[in-house]
């Protein structure tokens, strides 16, 4: 079947008020447009077509918060009814179809029922990172210019509240737009001030006003605007499109999921990022499942059951997290103890993706869960998955390092520098065979030069990426790492992935990174961050030598490893992605900043200080 038949048949499954006669307009690539004369409407999809079809009882979102001791269902019909009151309560601020609400929530049911309110009323939504430093979110008030913000008083960490009201009113006393209005949900646990003509109380809000029907919307008005740093520093505001979007997530929902109407389906992430838009909020919902959101880590929360502990409690079918949520339950329960205590038998598969899932951890989720664990491969400009093992088409042999093969729709290369065709097995950039499926990113908001500038310029009929890897002669992918990050030396390109894969070997490594450093005499040479599991009373020295060595009987003398240091954690984001261009600017010495999406900033003087143990950076 051809791509586009393929999602012809595939628009069938939603609903349309115009069902679209037209499949794709390329007339003006790289802004393709999917769906171009259809009519449709994501909440409607979501939720009203849901109800109409007989699920009204049913489950459609379970709220489940550890850190605050708070658990709470919405049956399709009550979530429908919070989410007509809500675009109610937007309508009765003024907000019109194509206005924007920029919504700055933690992992509350409140965030859902805000983006849903706004899909509702054909209002573009911008979700930011609960949390977010004021700069940042300042950023995206100017950017975004909405009409009005939706923000929660707080959000909870395991050992501490964050104020967000602060951060919310100092980024509107440094942005250049000003909101209309601010709507506040008080949280329990800390009662934000309120700005008198300015704030206005959630419910206060909800309890005068009333729910409000759908607005029919062309298929290519954007759903919603979300966020993603640039290399500039200046945020890329990437958007997507309605009707594309409900095709395509919804179609993946079962292609690559398998998942069915009722199935409890849990992607531990955060509406803040991109996995809690595709398969937090829409997604379940678009295909009649039970969506679970989920305010807790994976460890801590109590303890590295907390996961265990959800599925059993839910029957959860498929979760979806990332690969650093496993490795930090592996390190502190290798043995998988906690997971004798729960019942997982209605858990179906496992999913991973946000980062490069180790083989190890592949191997011990698959050895502990007895289930398929799936690495997958997509990104904030795709919105839905490129390579996956589709679970609802074929299950394909699992290939310990590799996502698969690229998902129907996609069309994966791997290129030289000159753009031609890398051979099979060799790191080249990974890019995509343009025109991009339906879901994919349809422009950079306020910035269409940018979009055709940073993705289809250096590969003229192909998205970059920016991840580099290799295809195998089975067509399987392996993305190894960011482009940036294959380093260069004495003229061998080397990736720091396969370095990485290697060190997780070692017994005692529990989590690890490999960065490439200035060397005066080779360009790059290789520094590794070794954490070790709980409970490892091996010398430092010892484990050191053993990876050292581990990487030079592997990859090689050419790989020049010998940089290695032991650190009690690494620095990440608060989705799990590990800040290597933060680590690399602290070995090298130059000048750096802490990173707004960072989960702790503390670790990065823990990190620079065994750095400098080691004489990292020099001179310094």
């Amino acid at each position: 079947m051809d791509n586009l038949e393929l999602w012809r048949q595939a628009a069938q499954d939603v609903f349309w008020y115009e069902r679209p006669s037209i499949v794709l307009d390329s007339s003006r690539a790289p802004f393709n447009r999917w769906f171009p004369d259809g009519v449709t409407n994501a909440c409607y999809n979501a939720l009203d077509l849901q109800v109409k079809l007989g699920r009204g009882e049913q489950a459609a979102l379970i709220y489940d918060s550890p850190v605050s001791a708070t658990k709470r269902q919405y049956t399709y019909t009550q979530l429908l009814a919070e989410v007509a009151r809500f675009a109610g309560a937007l309508v009765d601020r003024g907000v019109v179809k194509g206005d924007r609400v920029l919504i700055y929530m933690p992992m509350v049911p409140e965030a859902a029922i805000a983006m849903l309110a706004c899909a509702r009323i054909g209002a573009i939504h911008s979700v930011v990172f609960g949390g977010f430093a004021s700069n940042e979110l300042a950023q995206r008030i100017n950017d975004a210019t909405p009409v009005v913000i939706v923000a929660a008083s707080c959000g909870v960490e395991p050992s501490r509240l964050v104020a967000y009201k602060p951060l919310l009113d100092y980024a509107i006393d440094l942005a250049a737009h000003k909101p209309e209005c601010c709507i506040i949900l008080q949280r329990a646990m800390l009662s934000a001030q309120m700005i008198e003509g300015r704030d206005l109380d959630w419910l206060q809000v909800m309890s005068e006003t009333e729910p409000v029907g759908c607005v029919s919307v062309e298929a290519n008005n954007p759903l919603y605007i979300l966020y993603t740093s640039g290399t500039t520093g200046q945020p890329k505001g990437v958007v997507r499109d309605t009707g594309g979007s409900i095709v395509a997530l919804k179609w993946s929902m079962k292609a690559v999921y398998n998942v069915s109407p009722g199935d409890v389906y849990w992607a531990a992430s955060d509406v803040g990022w991109v996995v809690g838009h595709s398969y937090i909020v829409y997604g379940p919902l678009f295909a009649g499942c039970t969506a679970l959101m989920y305010e807790g880590k994976p460890v801590g929360t109590p303890d590295s059951g907390a996961y265990w502990r959800v599925i059993e409690e839910y029957k959860v079918s498929v979760l979806f997290t990332a690969p650093t949520a496993f490795r930090a339950i592996k390190k502190e329960d290798p043995q998988g103890q906690q997971l004798a205590k729960y019942d997982l038998s209605n858990f179906r598969a496992l999913f991973l993706a946000g980062e490069r899932c180790d083989p190890h951890t592949l191997g011990w989720a698959q050895a502990k869960l007895e289930v398929p664990v799936i690495d997958h491969w997509w990104q904030t400009e795709t919105g839905w998955p490129v390579c996956s093992n589709c679970l609802g088409i074929e299950q394909l042999p699992i290939v310990a390092g590799s996502p698969a093969r690229a998902v129907p729709g996609y069309e994966v290369r791997a290129l030289g520098e000159d753009g031609s065709a890398v051979a099979a097995g060799d790191i080249g950039a990974l890019v995509l065979k343009t025109p991009l499926p339906p879901g994919t990113f349809i422009t950079l908001w306020n910035a269409p030069e940018r979009f055709v500038e940073d993705y289809f310029i250096t590969f003229p009929g192909y998205y970059e990426t920016g991840d580099a890897g290799y295809i195998d002669d089975n067509g399987y992918v392996f993305v190894m790492s960011r482009t940036d990050d294959v380093i260069n030396v004495a003229g061998h390109r080397l990736s720091t992935g396969a370095m990485e894969e290697v060190l997780f070997d070692d017994e005692d490594v529990g989590e690890c990174a490999v960065i490439g450093v200035a060397d005066p005499i080779k360009g790059q040479v290789p520094l590794g961050l070794l954490v070790l599991n709980s409970g490892v009373t091996t010398p430092y020295d010892t484990i050191i030598a053993r990876t050292v060595k581990l990487i030079r009987n592997r990859i090689g003398p050419v790989a020049a490893f010998k940089l290695c240091t032991v650190v009690d954690r690494l620095p990440k984001t608060r989705s799990g992605k590990l800040l290597r261009g933060t680590l690399r600017k602290i070995a090298d010495g130059d000048r750096w900043s802490v990173p707004a999406t960072i989960d702790d900033p503390t670790v990065l003087d823990e990190v620079a200080l065994a750095l400098k143990r080691i004489g990292y950076p020099p001179n310094h």
